[in-house]
């Protein structure tokens, strides 16, 4: 019985000491490298295919703030803007459903106003020009005119997929043109390692195939 014990003891103990929250620098340095080379860092795992920017050259990286509201329903995401924190990438899923837009410019202001870095959004959204004038990134699956309802019900912070992916509270979200990439908060450090492996070699080739089509080369 004591064996049993102390091995539980050690588990809990390795759980413990391998939490980790990744930094800022982490993080800034994560949303500095393109989405595809994090993607090819994690073996292709982790690529959130189908979710776009809503405006030409959006980009976006920060910790996940989850939600999972009813399909059309936006309830939950006004409620997660109260408890979000600044930097930090609210992350819908909304069911994959196209009908409804679950955020719109309004939404965006108060987004925007508050210090959030983002949405990605397993669903709809509008008024695509107006987040763009605000600057706000948003990636989604569709834009459309029609609005959301509001009658709930919906869950925060909790593991929700994505686009097939899941996505737990405090995961890193990087998001450029190519789409949306998930890192695992515990593994951030490593993939970040990896990642900016991936950005020197294709960095290097790139160069050297430019210098080789070069007229003089």
């Amino acid at each position: 019985m004591d064996t049993i014990r102390e091995a539980v003891q050690d588990m809990q103990a390795d759980t413990i000491s391998s939490t980790y929250i990744p930094t800022p620098d982490v993080i800034r340095r994560l949303g500095a490298i393109p989405a595809a080379n994090i993607g090819d860092a994690q073996e292709r795992i982790g690529v959130a295919s189908g979710l776009y920017p809503v405006w030409a050259g959006a980009r976006l990286s920060g910790p996940a703030y989850t939600v999972w509201t009813r399909p059309g329903d936006n309830l939950i995401i006004h409620t997660a803007l109260d408890g979000a924190k600044p930097g930090d990438v609210i992350v819908v899923n909304g069911g994959g459903d196209q009908s409804r837009a679950l955020i719109g410019d309004l939404i965006g202001l108060r987004a925007k106003k508050l210090g959030i870095a983002g949405f990605v959004i397993d669903g709809a959204v509008r008024d695509a020009e107006a987040l763009a004038a605000c600057g706000l990134p948003v990636f989604a699956r569709s834009v459309t005119p029609a609005g959301p309802y509001k009658f709930g019900p919906g869950r925060l912070q909790i593991p929700v997929a994505i686009a097939g992916v899941v996505v737990a509270p405090g995961d890193i979200i990087v998001a450029d043109a190519d789409g949306v990439v998930v890192v695992s908060e515990q593994d951030a450090v490593q993939v970040l390692a990896d990642a900016e492996r991936v950005e020197a070699r294709e960095t290097a080739k790139r160069l050297s195939l430019e210098e080789t089509a070069s007229p003089n080369g």
